[in-house]
């Protein structure tokens, strides 16, 4: 992947996070972009209430990772990384 291509793909990642974010936040959680991979995967740390919530890999996969493949169709998907 280009540099360029890269970074313009991590811009709209982090402007669809932000979109997201308030609603996470309204539960007690928050969402962290942490990198976006070779292949297109975007990995996040999931903090608050989404990162001790039985159901946040329901919301990671079908609330954030379908609406950021839906904003940017070059992710292939988003993953959770624990955080550093």
């Amino acid at each position: 992947m280009e540099a360029n291509n890269k970074e313009e793909i991590t811009k709209k990642v982090n402007n669809v996070i932000e979109q997201i974010r308030p609603y996470l936040q309204a539960d007690g959680g928050d969402i962290k972009f942490v990198e976006l991979t070779e292949d297109n995967v975007v990995n996040v740390e999931l903090h608050g209430a989404c990162g001790s919530c039985p159901f946040s890999r329901m919301t990671l996969k079908n609330g954030v990772e379908e609406a950021v493949i839906k904003a940017i169709p070059q992710v292939k998907g988003v993953e959770e990384v624990a955080p550093a």
